[in-house]
């Protein structure tokens, strides 16, 4: 193990409390990266010095003044909100997200200037009541050279660096200064353990919670894909960067501190109690996903991991046409893997033909168990990548193929000409709040909107994706509650977000379009909010994923014999 950096910024809170003893104002304004119970206690105890204080949240200001200072009994609630020529135009509008959801009635938006202010205007039956919600930003050149609008902690009239902040600074600094070698990968695990004294706050609707570790867990991991991208020379958002595997473990604890260091890769396989397939209510061991893929009695094949791990797969050679599935290539994506297996079960016993590969990045995936264990509610995209860092399916050089050489050989085998890939995304909403909040290159997975359906066709193919995308959201129709659980989505989406960009297919949003970067010709990929839900909401993640497996697979086997290559 190789230490790299180590700091435990003082508190800012208790820095800022002993400082005023000292001044003695009569009043103050303070924000900070820190939860209302932190926030209260310096409140009472510059009270106790004779100081007026008002110690507010920098992130999501508005959210908090609904959650902390709003005057209950309010019959209607009308917002205008900042638009700043340094942040996209939604940006202070998505920042109030989920209002919509946990007020009493429902609020209106309207886009203002940009001054740094919500106008909130609340109706009462004695009459109306005006507040300016203060939302503290500063502009300044971020970690890869761009220039940013981001949260920032303040005190009265001007910004102030929080420990929140000094963590991620320092963090960044150190990371960008450390020798790397030219040749990817530059290591094996690269671990930033932080601790922040700071809980998170469930909200009132769906999986929403405020959480300041789970923002700094994202913050960290992007940023650090970020440095590395322009380390390397590639441009930002490149899937190709293979660094290693980045490893933020962000805990709740007493004071703020962040200790980063060289690690190797584990190579044990995530661990776990099984659980009835059918009802599922967390991700399954990976022995169970093994156990249930044996057992439906194909021919198997795998692959290796850079750490060593194993990908299985199968090929079941029924009747009809072949359909590819696959789950697990990001594997903070969970309710895919079970899906695949539970449709795989139904489709063997009909007789059916298909490949499945229910896990295909288990490197990700026993970083997922580990993360979990301390955040069990956190999205974790650090899991989302393989232990190279990278995303499985951009990998273009045969001998370094890995964990992709399984959809190869999935390929071979069955000759399928439809892939069913399953996929999840973040169920509730995604931040960056150091960098510009808005996550870079994912906006519009910023929050949930409903199960969709992408489907990437070969030219030729145009029509033959319009016809099964239309037979696979028919029969999703008919899955109890998913059609009502994302008109609910859409609408609150809608609201904080606008449009959600998608066509409207028989009530789901999908995207369908001509793409040839895979070698088969029809991929339809699931999207469900399913990072970090549990119970109820788990079981019916995996049902909708196992019924559009089941309904592309029928609808093939109806549509492939048309086909002039069939």
């Amino acid at each position: 193990m190789t230490q790299i950096y180590s700091a435990s910024p003082a508190r800012t809170l208790d820095q800022l409390t002993a400082a005023l003893a000292q001044s003695k104002p009569a009043s103050v304004a303070i924000w900070t990266f820190d939860d209302r119970p932190a926030r209260q206690a310096a409140e009472a105890a510059l009270a106790a010095l004779g100081i007026a204080a008002k110690v507010r949240s920098a992130y999501k200001p508005l959210v908090h003044f609904f959650l902390e200072d709003a005057r209950p009994g309010f019959t209607a609630a009308a917002i205008t909100y900042p638009v700043h020529p340094g942040a996209v135009a939604n940006r202070f509008l998505l920042e109030s997200y989920p209002l919509g959801a946990l007020l009493p009635v429902q609020p209106t938006f309207a886009p203002g200037t940009a001054d740094l202010h919500y106008d909130v205007t609340l109706t009462y039956p004695e009459g109306p009541e005006t507040h300016r919600v203060f939302a503290p930003n500063r502009e300044h050149i971020d970690h890869v050279g761009e220039t940013l609008l981001s949260p920032c902690g303040w005190v009265d009239d001007a910004p102030y660096e929080t420990d929140y902040e000094q963590i991620f600074t320092g963090l960044i600094a150190s990371i960008k200064a450390y020798p790397w070698p030219q040749a990817e990968p530059y290591f094996d695990q690269l671990v930033i353990d932080v601790t922040l004294p700071a809980a998170d706050e469930p909200l009132p609707y769906d999986d929403e919670v405020i959480s300041l570790t789970e923002a700094m867990h994202e913050e960290i991991y992007f940023s650090l894909l970020e440095v590395f991208q322009r380390h390397s020379g590639r441009p930002l958002g490149d899937r190709h960067l293979q660094p290693g595997q980045i490893v933020p473990v962000v805990r709740t604890g007493v004071a703020p501190s962040i200790n980063v260091t060289l690690q190797p890769l584990t190579t044990v396989d995530r661990a776990g109690a099984p659980q009835p397939l059918e009802t599922a209510a967390a991700a399954l061991p990976v022995a169970q996903v093994r156990d249930t893929l044996a057992a439906l009695g194909g021919t198997p094949f795998t692959a290796q991991t850079r750490s060593g791990r194993t990908v299985d797969a199968s090929y079941v050679a029924g009747a009809g046409y072949p359909v590819m599935i696959s789950a697990g290539q990001h594997a903070n994506e969970t309710t895919g893997i079970v899906g695949a297996l539970r449709a795989a079960n139904r489709l063997r016993a009909a007789g059916g033909s298909f490949t499945i590969s229910p896990l295909e990045n288990p490197d990700g995936y026993a970083l997922h168990g580990l993360l979990c264990a301390d955040n069990p509610r956190h999205m974790h995209h650090a899991a989302r990548y393989t232990a190279l860092g990278d995303d499985l399916e951009y990998r273009e050089n045969p001998e370094t193929y890995y964990e992709k050489a399984i959809r190869i050989e999935a390929e071979n085998r069955s000759g399928a000409l439809l892939h069913v890939n399953l996929h999840g995304y973040p169920a509730h909403e995604w931040t960056r709040p150091l960098s510009g909040y808005v996550p870079r290159n994912f906006a519009m997975w910023t929050v949930p909107k409903g199960f969709f359906l992408v489907l990437r066709h070969h030219p030729a193919f145009a029509d033959t994706a319009r016809k099964l995308i239309d037979a696979v959201t028919r029969d999703l129709g008919d899955v109890p509650g998913l059609t009502d659980y994302n008109r609910r989505q859409i609408a609150l989406y809608e609201l904080h977000a606008g449009e959600t960009g998608f066509e409207m297919i028989n009530g789901f949003p999908c995207y369908v379009h001509s793409d040839d970067r895979h070698r088969v010709p029809l991929t339809l990929i699931t999207e469900y909010p399913d990072e970090t839900v549990y119970g109820d909401a788990f079981i019916a993640g995996h049902t909708a994923q196992m019924q559009t497996v089941l309904s592309a697979h029928a609808a093939w086997q109806r549509l492939a014999p048309s086909l002039p290559l069939s």
